[in-house]
């Protein structure tokens, strides 16, 4: 079942669709994406972390055409695909979270492995039946992540395309056989594929059970900030709106059958993230302690990777592409979003996120204060 806003036919850069358009990344795509004057088809089920509030300054434009439903479903991608004629399947729909697959591997499997699957070879059938340009021209973007490379000590170079993957949770396996999967499409029946490998994403409209807005939440709040183990894990981090980009540049300049890594170039400890945004709040939402008296030390989570980190050399060299951001920039920008978006904020403390929030950290008893 989807709903369709008819518009007058124009002149666009080119029809895009995006699955998973009402999520974090996708959101931010999909803005974007219409910003620059293209026409997006938005495919998402809206489970929890799915929000249409992430698009409301769009609601009514009529180059954005959203859809419920999911990857899965044959019938309702195939029935798109015949309709709109996409130039490029933009695939961002997944479960996305850690610590939500160890709680529950197989909700990870079948959307991120089989629904890639059944919308892969959805659309194998439809471009099949295209002809000439529409033909030449069509692509299947895959967005993955970091994490299907596992996990590299402290002195080890970052990530490559060519890193073999390695992946050490439910979530990081089921995300490494969709790409499998893609490449697969690719190499066997020659469909015109493109993956990128993203480090970690922040900026608006994140779901606050991830790193970043969880602290700047909780610290909002005056609950305490936890940290997984020593806090001392790395990530790079990506501003948001800078992947997006780099999507948009592989889709355009992309060469079929490749794959691209996208990264932010800034390592950090988690420890250090969450310093960052104390001091930041401490400026900006002034109360009578320091935020940092809220951090605690809690429990790791089984099999935390210890870093990631990646080199985008490739996306640079061939592409052209470059951040906008640093993360002194973009995390800047992320905390005064939260701060101005309060009622986006209350909206979404729905009792699910509660619930989850309180079955992921029960038991992980602190182990002190910072």
């Amino acid at each position: 079942m989807y709903f369709v806003v008819e518009h007058q036919e124009k002149a666009l850069q080119q029809t895009i669709l995006v699955t998973g358009g009402a999520g974090f990344i996708g959101s931010n795509f999909v803005l974007q994406s219409v910003g620059s004057g293209d026409r997006v088809i938005n495919l998402d089920k809206l489970t929890y972390a799915g929000n249409l509030e992430n698009l409301q300054q769009i609601r009514s434009h009529p180059d954005h055409v959203f859809v419920r439903g999911g990857i899965e479903d044959n019938d309702v991608v195939g029935q798109l695909l015949a309709k709109f004629r996409p130039t490029a399947v933009v695939n961002f729909a997944a479960e996305s979270h850690v610590d939500r697959s160890i709680h529950g591997p197989e909700e990870f499997v079948l959307t991120n492995l089989l629904g890639t699957f059944r919308i892969l070879d959805t659309c194998l059938k439809h471009w099949r039946t295209l002809k000439g340009q529409a033909r030449d021209s069509f692509r299947f973007l895959q967005v993955s992540t970091d994490e299907v490379y596992g996990s590299l000590s402290a002195d080890e170079p970052g990530f490559r395309e060519q890193t073999p993957y390695s992946p050490n949770s439910p979530y990081s396996a089921s995300k490494a056989g969709a790409d499998h999967l893609v490449r697969a499409y690719f190499h066997t029946y020659g469909m015109p594929v493109l993956t990128t490998n993203c480090s970690n994403n922040y900026g608006p409209f994140q779901f606050p059970e991830k790193l970043i807005p969880l602290m700047i939440l909780n610290a909002l709040e005056g609950r305490s900030l936890p940290v997984y183990g020593d806090g001392l894990n790395v990530r790079d981090w990506l501003y948001v709106e800078d992947h997006c980009e780099a999507i948009a540049l592989v889709l355009e300049k992309g060469r079929p059958g490749e794959t691209y890594n996208v990264g932010g170039e800034s390592e950090k400890t988690n420890l250090e993230v969450v310093d960052v945004i104390c001091t930041i709040l401490d400026e900006l939402h002034v109360v009578s302690a320091p935020h940092r008296n809220l951090i605690q030390y809690v429990q790791d989570r089984p099999g935390h990777d210890r870093r990631y980190a990646i080199d985008c050399s490739k996306l640079k060299q061939e592409l052209g592409w470059q951040q906008r951001e640093t993360f002194a920039t973009g995390i800047r920008k992320t905390v005064a979003w939260y701060l101005s978006h309060q009622q986006w904020i209350k909206n979404i403390h729905s009792a699910e996120y509660r619930k989850w929030i309180d079955t992921n950290y029960a038991g992980r008893n602190a182990n002190c204060e910072a």
